[in-house]
Order: C-alpha cells, then structure tokens, then sequence
C-alpha cells in the first residue's frame, strides 16, 4: 500500500483512504444526535468516499466534535470508512 501525494478520486476501491491525503468536504448541519454520537449533513459530494451529493448520518469519531457545531451551520468535514462505518474523522465551522 502506498501513499497517494495527488488528491484524485481514484481512492475508490477497497483500501482504507491515507491519512492527512483527504481534503475536506462542505456541508450544512441538518440535525446533532448528542445520545447516539451522530450528526446528519447535507454535503456536495465525497470524492474519497466516491459519494454523490446526499443528506445522511454520519458517526463522529470524538462526541466533543458535536459541541462545535449546531443544526443550520455551515461546516467543513472528512468522513472516512472506520471499521465499515461512515465516519467524521475531522469537523470544523466553516469560516
């Protein structure tokens, strides 16, 4: 497994995404589930996640990261495969 230095798309296939080689993502805040660890986001496309545009749930690797954030922000994240799930792995209000 090597490091890709080039943002492509082609990081669609089975492997786990390099760390640091995902770039952020832009969404808005639909809903924060504090209880269950999730958050819903209305996102553009995911092109590490080879995703189209969509509204769904995400977990968060750190609950904390919920207390960044509320429903109608506007954000910018990385979501990533973990253990089979997706998962924000970074989250910050966009500026």
């Amino acid at each position: 497994m090597s490091q890709h230095d080039m943002p492509m798309h082609g990081s669609m296939g089975g492997m786990k995404s390099a760390e640091g080689a995902t770039s952020m993502s832009s969404g808005e805040v639909k809903k924060i589930d504090k209880d269950a660890g999730k958050i819903t986001i209305k996102h553009g496309p995911l092109a590490n996640l080879g995703m189209p545009a969509m509204t769904m749930v995400f977990k968060v690797k750190d609950p904390a990261m919920l207390d960044q954030v509320k429903a109608g922000d506007e954000i910018g994240f990385v979501a990533e495969k973990v253990n089979g799930a997706l998962t924000v792995t970074k989250l910050e209000p966009a500026k």
